[in-house]
């Protein structure tokens, strides 16, 4: 089909036009002068190369024109391609035509180091850098593998509201506003509930959007907003659960390694470690894990009358926080996942285990090189008076709950489902050193500009 809008192009295309004429757009990255000669490093959003102009090919006008340009200023050129391995990028235009779109005045972002704290305040100009760049690109190669992975395996993505009236696992992570007349609404902290509801009608399906967390956390691993992709499977039990995470994280670093060389060699990675990312993945189960950490040591803190408290050995019945799973992940060089957690930790949803009825059918994927928590996920509980018995001990209102509560009563069958976080995903396959890095607009407790 012919297109009906302009076809430009791209810095991503040179190796195409060797020797042919290109027109590109785009915004200086960096410009030196030399006698006759200015070269331009030009960047466009697909990567970067060199355009030379040599004052003897062009105008006077054009020769100014370029002498003037500074930093971000954006232009348009035209020009002969060429091979040059000692050029950014690989390639070289000989300019024969330049325009000024913009001259941009003292950009805030130079060359020079700059601290977090001022980049993220101009965090709309830091994306243009190489480094922001690099992660950005990555991230939306992995929200295509999430898409094309679910897409490829008979999924159906449904959408799940952002506005629900009731909490998903517990009210004091809840972001609350009114809601017309009838009271209070609050930002969804997972579309897992209304997965499930989806998953009765159309069999495997998956939600992806933001999901909001009001945590008082200041960690690296912690957003306020995030987004979170969550499969949800009628008639799969907890192996099922965990083979089908595996597929996908396997598919996702693989996706990225295949689409992604240029953006992980910006950012320096080591990607034989990701090369080493297939199945079959490590699996400890909880009391296997609380048992490794016993072995070596591994406390506990805790705060007792105010005081950080060690705890050896660590307790069976606690969670894990990042101090065990970053020690637990010392021994592995792939995700492992760790399954069937303690119910009193766990969320009301979960399914006991038949075979011991003091621990639920729940998974946690764990990154190594210290991603922490990727995945986490159960086996959902399918037993209506069961269900409802986790409702009361958590002392959630019964009526929010009694379409949820439906689907057990209407046809209930096994089925499970779990959650991966974009950013901690993203983090973990760039290696960023914080989570802030790998989301376009970060929100967190203390940042909700620009």
């Amino acid at each position: 089909m012919e297109s009906r809008y302009k076809t430009y192009q791209y810095v991503e295309q040179l190796p195409q036009f060797v020797g042919n004429e290109v027109e590109l757009r785009g915004w200086v990255q960096n410009k030196t002068e030399k006698g006759k000669l200015v070269f331009i490093i030009l960047r466009d959003g697909t990567g970067i190369t060199q355009c030379v102009i040599f004052k003897n090919n062009v105008t006077e006008e054009i020769f100014s024109n370029a002498k003037s340009l500074t930093q971000e200023s954006s232009i348009y050129i035209k020009g002969t391609v060429r091979a040059e391995e000692r050029a950014p990028g690989g390639f070289e235009i000989d300019v024969t035509e330049l325009n000024v779109y913009n001259i941009a005045k003292f950009y805030p972002i130079t060359p020079k180091e700059h601290g977090d704290a001022f980049l993220m305040e101009v965090r709309h100009l830091w994306l243009r850098s190489s480094r922001q760049h690099a992660i950005m690109r990555i991230r939306s190669s992995v929200i295509k593998a999430i898409k094309d992975f679910f897409d490829g395996n008979g999924f159906k993505q449904m959408d799940s509201p952002i506005l629900t009236p009731s909490a998903c696992e517990g009210t004091s992570t809840l972001f609350e506003t009114k809601y017309f007349d009838i009271g209070s609404a609050y930002l969804s902290q997972s579309g897992q509930l209304y997965a499930e509801a989806t998953a009765m009608a159309l069999g495997r399906v998956y939600t992806f959007g933001p999901a909001f967390r009001a945590e008082l956390s200041k960690t690296r691993k912690h957003l306020t907003e995030f987004w979170m992709v969550e499969p949800e499977m009628a008639f799969f039990d907890l192996n099922d659960d965990m083979d089908l995470a595996e597929d996908l994280v396997e598919y996702i670093v693989q996706y990225v390694l295949k689409n992604n060389l240029k953006e992980l060699s910006v950012l320096e990675r080591d990607i034989s470690k990701l090369e080493n990312i297939k199945r079959p993945f490590y699996r400890l189960s909880y009391d296997e894990a609380v048992d490794w950490l016993q072995k070596n040591k591994i406390p506990l803190k805790k705060k007792i009358n105010g005081q950080d408290v060690d705890i050896v050995p660590f307790p069976w019945g606690e969670d894990f926080g990042s101090p065990q799973e970053e020690a637990l992940m010392e021994q592995f060089d792939k995700p492992c996942i760790i399954h069937r957690y303690p119910s009193d930790v766990k969320a009301f949803y979960m399914k006991r285990d038949p075979n011991n009825s003091k621990v639920v059918l729940a998974m946690d994927m764990l990154a190594p090189e210290k991603g922490g928590e990727i995945i986490g996920g159960s086996q959902r509980e399918d037993d209506e008076n069961l269900l409802l018995e986790r409702i009361r001990k958590e002392n959630l209102p019964e009526d929010d709950y009694q379409w949820y509560l439906d689907l057990r009563r209407f046809g209930s069958v096994p089925h499970s489902g779990f959650g991966l976080g974009v950013e901690r995903t993203v983090k973990w396959i760039t290696g960023a050193s914080h989570i802030r890095e790998v989301i376009p607009f970060p929100r967190m407790i203390y940042r909700i500009y620009p």
